[in-house]
């Protein structure tokens, strides 16, 4: 067996599962996801403790997107890139095209709460005294 494989394992954590096959950058950060509701488990809202095993959907929201991942293998240790896409089957939606994000309105820069100068200029045209 090689180093970086382990034994099989019949079921793991659920935040330490989606660290080790590369979901989340860290395991804290796995276990806030699923505190703040944004891990599901076979459709069920899941605890940092709650079990996966094989054959289970497990659904991650983050950054605007939805993961859908079924788990193939489970592991508790992190490996490397090739190894944890052999222990899940990613069945996520592909990304929005770049022409619909395009489209999406966005603020302008500074067209919120005026800058420093815009209120000069303001304060300038008003009569303000600055001294």
């Amino acid at each position: 067996m090689a180093p970086a494989e382990q034994s099989p394992v019949a079921q793991a954590r659920v935040d330490s599962w989606t660290w080790a096959v590369r979901l989340f950058k860290t395991r804290s950060a796995a276990a806030e996801a699923c505190r703040g509701g944004h891990v599901r488990v076979n459709g069920a809202t899941a605890k940092p403790a709650q079990p996966v095993r094989p054959g289970d959907e497990v659904r991650i929201r983050s950054g605007g997107t939805e993961r859908i991942v079924i788990v193939e293998r489970v592991i508790t240790k992190r490996v490397g890139p090739p190894i944890a896409a052999q222990c899940m089957i990613d069945r996520s939606p592909p990304p929005p095209p770049r022409e619909v994000l395009a489209t999406l309105p966005q603020r302008d820069r500074g067209s919120g709460r005026p800058t420093k100068r815009e209120r000069r200029e303001t304060d300038r045209l008003l009569g303000h005294d600055n001294r």
